[in-house]
């Protein structure tokens, strides 16, 4: 995903308060360990989450809570035309347990 140049401390603000509805509905779609990191120079989150079932946040889009947090999310990042991130799926070539 791609953060908009001089949103850092607004992006971190909006999820040091993130909702409770949404933090429960991920939990109960079996979206755990959730992590985003941000790279400074280039403005690009990372997220990581662990998936329990067939579905990721990106994949929740047809629920209107997800929706409405795209649309308050969408003024500071790069977005699609329904306000989803725009992002990046990535291919896993290693991992170390």
């Amino acid at each position: 995903m791609f953060l908009k140049p001089g949103y850092q401390q607004e992006y971190e603000k909006r999820h040091a308060t993130i909702w409770p509805e949404l933090k429960r509905l991920l939990s109960d779609n079996g979206i755990s360990d959730y992590s985003i990191y941000w790279d400074k120079e280039s403005n690009v989150l990372f997220a990581f989450q662990k998936i329990e079932g067939s579905r990721s946040s990106q994949e929740l889009s047809d629920n209107l809570l997800i929706q409405k947090w795209w649309d308050y999310m969408a003024d500071i990042m790069v977005v699609n035309e329904d306000n989803s991130p725009v992002s990046i799926p990535l291919v896993e070539v290693f991992h170390m347990d």
